[in-house]
């Protein structure tokens, strides 16, 4: 195991979104609602002696509301600060979306400085509130040197996983995110960030030339009829599906699935999130090889949340679809 100790006197910059990190009581509602500002956030937090955090309110928004816009933004933000020279980023959130904000920021962002989302799963005013021991170690993340050459990094709960990688397990847990097929990057131990496994990062995709596409994710189950398959032409353009097991979905879907994937790109994942989309193991009608034949696109590792984000952020680039197929082939 290796490790690498936070040099002295680094800079960080805290980006502030909102979320339940945020979120304290009012006297005009019954429940928490963000709050706080970045700086608030950073002074509850004790040891941070050698390191120049400097917070930034970038949005004030429960994590649902975030949009890919919003994350558009955020990255341009990311890269005039890192072309500003700070050592390291950390960007405060709701958890609801933390693993596709994440996984978004990685497919854009070219910088070097580390970037590293965290949140809290119990509010400010809670007891045994973790946003400020996910905060503190998040910092403490972004000033670990060979964080550069991993990727945009999540870090909860003193452990630190990879965008890709991560994904929120339980609704309320303070150990609700976790990398289920992968485990974590590494851990904060003593407050220095020990990173166990190498990561290559893979090549960023384009900022958008347009607005954000429509893509929708369509989820097979039990005996479903396919019927919110019909009228999407025209209506988005691109669509996942949610498929069982290793990219299966009931025969009844098989023409209306190809008739889509004849005039946009429709990409095969399995609603379990965990484990590959196989590609040519079962061949019956409805089978991962059967619909790939057909001209669906395999998303390899990716949950359908993912895959979705990836094929959002082609598609607003203009990538080729020749291309948009390459790309997935990176997450198998």
């Amino acid at each position: 195991m290796s490790s690498a100790d936070r040099a002295p006197h680094r800079s960080v910059l805290v980006l502030a979104l909102g979320g339940t990190i945020a979120m304290t009581p009012t006297a005009s509602v019954s429940g928490v609602t963000p709050t706080l500002t970045g700086s608030d956030l950073v002074a509850a937090i004790p040891g941070l002696q050698d390191i120049a955090v400097t917070a930034e309110d970038f949005r004030k928004l429960p994590g649902a509301s975030l949009t890919n816009s919003d994350i558009v933004d955020l990255v341009c933000r990311l890269e005039h600060a890192n072309r500003e020279g700070v050592d390291g980023i950390v960007v405060t959130q709701g958890t609801d979306t933390l693993e596709e904000t994440a996984f978004l920021t990685d497919l854009y962002y070219r910088g070097s400085a580390p970037v590293v989302f965290t949140g809290a799963m119990r509010s400010a005013a809670s007891a045994g509130a973790d946003g400020p021991a996910n905060l503190l170690a998040a910092v403490q993340t972004a000033t670990c040197t060979r964080a550069r050459e991993h990727g945009v990094l999540v870090v909860l709960g003193d452990e630190i996983h990879a965008a890709r990688h991560v994904r929120k397990m339980h609704t309320t847990s303070p150990a609700a995110f976790s990398s289920p097929a992968t485990g974590p990057l590494g851990h904060l131990v003593e407050g220095t960030a020990r990173l166990q496994h190498p990561l290559q990062r893979i090549g960023p995709v384009s900022l958008p030339l347009s607005a954000p596409s429509e893509v929708e994710v369509v989820t097979a189950s039990l005996g479903s009829s396919g019927i919110l398959l019909e009228g999407l032409d025209g209506k988005v353009s691109g669509l996942v599906v949610a498929a069982f097991g290793v990219g299966h979905v009931p025969q009844t879907w098989v023409p209306r699935l190809e008739t889509l994937a004849a005039s946009m790109p429709v990409v095969l994942a399995s609603r379990i999130g965990t484990g590959p989309v196989l590609t040519s193991t079962y061949a019956f009608p409805g089978s991962e090889s059967d619909l790939l034949s057909r001209g669906l696109i395999a998303a390899g590792t990716l949950d359908p949340y993912k895959a979705r984000l990836l094929l959002i952020a082609h598609l607003a680039a203009g990538t080729p679809r020749p291309e948009i197929a390459k790309a997935f082939l990176d997450y198998r």
